[in-house]
């Protein structure tokens, strides 16, 4: 693209660029509040048109022999990594992210998820080998059968603006090696990267209309996105309430979902856990874009025998945090994505203090004259029913709330509306594992913050619907098929 239309964005939709019908708006740097570029305003017009293109597209490329679109999605992998620096760049402008993030867990896993995806082995479309059961009908009343995975059809795919690159590629890579065709529908903070991401699926041969891309501020584009009849499936990644809404319209045609919504992640940390490794996976919530991660740590539940020495090595690790200038090598800490999202946190560490939580690190907005910056907070002698406890606060804060014996501290754990990732921290590992097995959360860490990007990924109660990554996504994008004949 020139120099002009990549400051001023258009539309993806059927294989051509577009003008938007609504115009164009910017395009903000959290760090430094100046615009990145300029992205466009789809009118719902366009947006049933993006979703009337994948629909077209659909049947030619569900019938695409499986390699020839593993191979779109190995070049799409290979371009990535060619235009890697500047894509980076961009991301970052975008999201306000850290160089380190930008690069590695932004465009990095993005290129990762569509070279996984490119690698699809027949056993992971989970067809079972041919099954004969005795049966009512058919001679001898022997029936035959066979299990196959059916692509869904259209899908909009809804992407959280805390990684333009990570979050929609694992919602198109798997979704096209499935044979669906996509419509994406980008968070309004940072939408160009993903418009990159189209461009790149372009020139890597994805025939017109199977990748469409839609943007805008107004709530009309994401449902119209949603309510289209053209669209099987939504696949959406951010608030819970959002989610509630689009699983209500969703609900009247039974399209099928693929939710990933909000966390508040319990982080149980028993008496005889290692507070080194605690303190420090803990302390990911304030670094890790700037605690702008559903997964993170921000409850914390600390054993009674090791609550003050957590309390005191945590305000000690925020304390030490460097926080300013993205593109600092030393900053760790960035801005957050905006001027309101940044007064929503501050809201919350404010609610805190007037619930009775002590402020052991941090609650100041540092002294920037420009960006969006919260500094990392610990709330200590928090309860569990106060705000900071109950809300997804999507910033650099935690809340430590102490507890007596293990039972206590499975119930507090428990006692949210969030089940997405917990985690438990003890040297007794067969109490690690038992603790685990209790906690109603789709994922749980043992003594680790880490990530198996091969396991399902997914949250119980109001954190979402259904799970993806590694294989697990693949049978999210795909409709179960029984063919059956006599035998």
């Amino acid at each position: 693209m020139s120099a002009q239309e990549a400051e001023r964005q258009r539309l993806f939709v059927g294989g051509a660029w577009v003008e938007p019908d609504g115009g164009y708006y910017a395009v903000i740097d959290p760090a430094t509040e100046e615009t990145v570029g300029w992205a466009p305003e789809a009118s719902r017009d366009q947006v049933h048109a993006a979703c009337a293109a994948a629909r077209e597209a659909f049947g030619p490329w569900a019938r695409t022999a499986p390699e020839e679109r593993a191979a779109v999605l190995a070049r799409t992998a290979q371009i990535i990594g060619e235009r890697f620096a500047p894509y980076a760049a961009l991301a970052q402008a975008e999201t306000g992210a850290t160089t380190a993030t930008a690069r590695g867990m932004q465009v990095g896993v993005g290129a990762a998820r569509f070279r996984r995806y490119a690698r699809v082995e027949p056993a992971e479309w989970a067809i079972p080998p041919q099954i004969n059961e005795a049966g009512p009908m058919g001679r001898a009343g022997v029936m035959g059968a066979l299990a196959v995975r059916q692509p869904v059809g259209v899908v909009t795919c809804i992407t959280s603006y805390n990684n333009p690159w990570a979050n929609p590629a694992g919602k198109i890579a798997p979704a096209l090696a499935m044979g669906n065709t996509v419509v994406v529908k980008p968070a309004p903070q940072d939408p160009l990267s993903v418009y990159r991401m189209a461009q790149a699926l372009e020139e890597a041969g994805a025939p017109a209309g199977v990748v469409n891309v839609v943007s805008g501020r107004a709530v009309e584009v994401g449902e119209a996105a949603v309510a289209s009849p053209d669209v099987d499936m939504v696949s959406f990644t951010g608030s819970t309430a959002v989610g509630q809404r689009i699983a209500e319209v969703c609900g009247r045609d039974m399209k099928r979902q693929l939710m990933e919504l909000g966390g508040k992640g319990a982080a149980v940390v028993f008496d005889d856990a290692d507070l080194g490794s605690a303190v420090a996976g803990i302390g990911t919530t304030f670094s890790f874009y700037s605690g702008q991660i559903c997964t993170a740590p921000t409850r914390v539940l600390a054993q009674r025998g090791v609550y003050d020495r957590l309390v005191e090595q945590l305000a000690a690790y925020a304390g030490r945090l460097p926080v300013g200038d993205p593109r600092d090598p030393a900053t760790v800490v960035g801005p957050l994505i905006s001027a309101e999202h940044r007064d929503r946190v501050e809201s919350c560490v404010e609610a805190g203090r007037k619930e009775g939580a002590v402020v052991a690190a941090g609650g100041e907005r540092p002294p920037y004259a420009r960006g969006f910056y919260v500094a990392p907070t610990l709330l200590a002698d928090c309860a569990n029913d106060m705000r900071v406890a109950r809300e997804e606060i999507f910033g650099p804060v935690v809340c430590v709330i102490p507890f007596e014996e293990e039972e206590e501290g499975i119930a507090l754990a428990n006692d949210t509306d969030y089940g997405l990732i917990d985690y438990v921290w003890s040297g007794d590992v067969a109490r690690a594992f038992r603790v685990a097995r209790r906690l109603r959360a789709g994922g749980v860490g043992v003594n680790t913050v880490g990530r198996n990007m091969e396991a399902p990924f997914g949250g119980f109660k109001k954190s979402g619907v259904g799970r993806d990554v590694g294989s697990y996504a693949l049978h999210a994008y795909s409709e179960v098929q029984a063919i059956v004949w006599p035998g």
